[in-house]
């Protein structure tokens, strides 16, 4: 069931951002790449465990790292990015224990994200959509 939400929530997402016009502005990509590497965090809160916070902040500074890089250069790091938090998503057991992840997360997540990073890198590609981003911290039609 995770699988079917995040696949289906991440265009519904980005439709409605598109629709509204939050995506206009460049940042919002990358904001939203901090905004899924920050779950674990609070996920290792809840958990209570320091050992996990201490892993999850170090793991979340590398995403938040690509957010900022991609910010500056390209949104086609933040792309990847997106598409790198999905399969850390998949991986995340096997790297950290972290005993307030819920099971249903990693699925549900893992999968939002990829979609998330092929939309993003979708909109990149199109040459009249909002593809402009190269230099402008708005983004043009």
């Amino acid at each position: 069931m995770g699988y079917v939400i995040g696949i289906v929530l991440a265009p519904v997402v980005a439709g409605f951002a598109r629709v509204v016009g939050l995506d206009r502005d460049r940042s919002f990509y990358p904001t939203v790449l901090v905004v899924v590497a920050s779950y674990y965090i609070l996920f290792a809160v809840m958990g209570g465990s320091t050992r996990a916070l201490a892993l999850e902040l170090t793991a979340m500074s590398g995403f938040v790292a690509l957010a900022v890089i991609g910010l500056k250069r390209g949104m086609w790091i933040v792309a990847v990015g997106l598409a790198a938090h999905g399969v850390f998503d998949f991986v995340h057991a096997d790297i950290i224990s972290d005993p307030g992840v819920p099971a249903w997360w990693p699925a549900f997540c893992g999968t939002y994200d990829v979609v998330a990073g092929v939309i993003l890198a979708g909109l990149y590609r199109r040459p009249f959509s909002i593809v402009s981003w190269h230099s402008s911290s708005r983004l043009t039609a």
